[in-house]
């Protein structure tokens, strides 16, 4: 009987044990959205941002995790959080001590959240937490990065100064070289899904932690949603002339990632450049060669042979960026080929401009030997020539 007693007993555990499993298992997967903020000394602010974001959850019956993600602040933040989790079951916080910065805590929530969507927001309301449903609804619908956008069409940036808005259009201006397709693609107001980051080897540091996610992260569709910036009213900022250091090195770092790793998204960009590059080369094979044979067989004054030369290049140029540099945008183009190639030949005189500007500026002015001087310049022309090829002749509808 003691025996058999034994037996119901052992099965009732291991039924219990199993139960236990699994109500942990559906625990950690039963949010619809995870909402990371990362903190730092945010007493201030962080019982606001917390009932703000709570309150747009339940605002849009969304069923979401808040996350708070603090690098163990020495003022009340903490303790403040950890007493608002008495009233609020999907509040959770998770204090660091090691390897401190917002990037990093950033990816430490990715780590830890509870869902398969993260939203990551400011805890000084820097970012409008009303825009949390756009995103998750964006990401749902097939997106797997949606983006806060100061920067395009309805976007804006309130009470900044005029030295932070020159350190951020550069910071910017950097990463929409990586990615030029996205307007802001240092915002610190973001989703993602959980899948594009699971794998990717973040190396967070600094402040721009998408930019990381979008150079080593898994991904293919975006969405950017414009919003306005406002500064912090209380508390004060923490840049400092390390984050722009670290952030020059992260653009590196992503660069040299790219070249090794070709499924990145950054890697997609530089294939570009890379055709836009060979397109060139061929286009100067071609106006050298023309313009060796109008001259020596054909018997026409060399600077007329050129201006056919040029036109011929440019022609070349044209017609394999169109088909091969920028096929892949084939569906997207807002513009006929008449118009693009219109376009080209704009772009195209404006990079000899800069190309003989320098030339001429470097020798006349600074004394540089012509070669170099010249190299410098075409340098700097094929820099114009994509940027605003890119931007301009070829532009997209996303």
């Amino acid at each position: 009987m003691a025996e058999d007693e034994c037996d119901i007993s052992e099965a009732g555990y291991r039924h219990l044990s199993l139960l236990f499993r699994v109500t942990i298992r559906i625990s950690t997967t039963m949010y619809d959205l995870t909402v990371i903020i990362p903190t730092y000394n945010e007493e201030a602010n962080i019982r606001d941002i917390v009932s703000e974001v709570d309150n747009v959850f339940r605002d849009n019956a969304l069923n979401g995790e808040i996350l708070v993600v603090d690098d163990n602040s020495p003022d009340a933040t903490i303790a403040i959080v950890n007493e608002m989790k008495k009233a609020k079951p999907n509040l959770n916080i998770l204090v660091r001590t090691d390897d401190r910065g917002l990037s990093q805590s950033v990816a430490e929530g990715f780590a830890h959240a509870s869902s398969e969507i993260f939203v990551v927001i400011d805890a000084d309301f820097s970012h409008p937490p009303s825009l949390i449903p756009a995103m998750y609804s964006e990401i749902r619908s097939g997106n797997e990065v949606v983006i806060g956008s100061r920067y395009m069409v309805g976007g804006e940036i309130k009470k900044w100064p005029i030295k932070r808005r020159i350190i951020s259009i550069g910071a910017t201006f950097l990463g929409r070289l990586l990615f030029p397709d996205i307007t802001d693609p240092v915002s610190g107001f973001f989703a993602v899904r959980k899948e594009v980051v699971t794998n990717a080897p973040l190396k967070p540091r600094g402040y721009k932690i998408l930019l990381e996610v979008l150079g080593k992260g898994t991904w293919e569709k975006d969405r950017e949603i414009p919003f306005e910036f406002v500064d912090r009213d209380v508390g004060s900022s923490k840049l400092k002339l390390k984050t722009i250091v670290e952030y020059a090195e992260q653009v590196m770092d992503i660069t040299l990632y790219s070249f090794s790793h070709h499924q990145s998204a950054a890697w997609r960009e530089w294939k570009k450049v890379f055709k836009f590059g060979i397109v060139g080369i061929i286009g100067i094979l071609i106006n050298m060669g023309v313009l060796y044979c109008l001259t020596n067989y054909v018997g026409l004054f060399y600077l007329v042979s050129s201006l056919f030369a040029i036109e011929l290049s440019v022609l070349n140029n044209f017609l394999w960026n169109d088909l091969w540099t920028f096929r892949s945008y084939q569906q997207h183009r807002l513009s006929s080929r008449w118009h693009r190639l219109i376009a080209f030949h704009g772009v195209s005189v404006g990079g000899l401009v800069i190309n003989m500007g320098i030339l001429y500026l470097l020798t006349s002015f600074f004394g540089i030997y012509y070669l170099v001087s010249n190299l410098l310049g075409i340098l700097v022309a094929f820099a114009w020539n994509f940027w605003v090829n890119r931007r301009v002749t070829w532009k997209t509808e996303k």
